[in-house]
C-alpha cells in the first residue's frame, strides 16, 4: 500500500497544528509555509480534516484552524482515513460477501492474506498517536536522539 500525497502532507499538517499551534488558531498559510505545501491543497486537505472532526475553524481577526481533539484522542488512523478513506491494499479485504468485487470471491485463497495486511496495516496507524508525534517532532526539533541531519527531516522537507 502507498499513501498518496493526500495522506502524507495532511499528517504533516496536523503534526504541524499540534506543535505550533498551543491550543491557539493557526492560519493555514503559516503550515503552508512551514510544510512547502501549497495553499489551494492544504485548503482541501484541511477541507477533509474538517468533516472528518480532526480539526476545527476558529473565525475571526485571530481566527484559524486547530485541533478538534486533544492530539492523545488522535490517531495516525484517524487522520489517514479522513483524508485516504480505507487503508486496505485490496477491496476484497474489506468485505465478507465479494459479489460484484470480485469473479473468484467464492473460492478466493489469497483473501486471507489481504485481510491479514489490511488488519496489520490498521492496527498500526490506530496505535499511533498524534500526542507521540508531537513528542518525537520535539525530540528531533532538539536533536535529541540523532545528530543525523538527515533524520530531522520529513519527506524532504527541513523541520523548522
Amino acid at each position: 500500500m502507498k499513501l498518496s500525497t493526500k495522506g502524507r502532507y495532511g499528517l504533516r499538517a496536523v503534526l504541524d497544528l499540534a506543535v505550533h499551534a498551543d491550543d491557539e488558531a493557526m492560519a493555514l498559510s503559516q503550515i503552508a509555509e512551514r510544510q512547502s505545501i501549497s495553499m489551494n491543497y492544504l485548503e482541501q486537505l484541511i477541507a477533509k480534516l474538517k468533516k472528518a472532526g480532526i480539526v476545527t475553524s476558529i473565525r475571526g481577526a485571530q481566527g484559524g484552524y486547530k485541533l478538534a481533539l486533544p492530539a492523545e484522542e488522535i490517531s495516525v488512523g484517524d487522520i489517514l482515513r479522513a483524508l485516504e478513506g480505507d487503508l486496505s491494499p485490496v477491496d476484497c479485504s474489506l468485505v465478507t460477501s465479494n459479489e460484484g468485487i470480485c469473479s473468484n470471491a467464492d473460492s478466493c485463497v489469497t483473501k486471507y492474506v489481504w485481510k491479514r495486511i489490511s488488519d496489520s496495516i490498521n492496527d498500526a496507524v490506530d496505535t499511533i498517536k498524534l500526542s507521540e508525534l508531537v513528542a518525537e517532532s520535539r525530540k528531533v526539533q532538539a536533536g535529541i536522539g540523532t545528530t543525523d541531519t538527515k533524520a530531522k527531516q520529513t519527506c524532504g522537507n527541513s523541520v523548522k
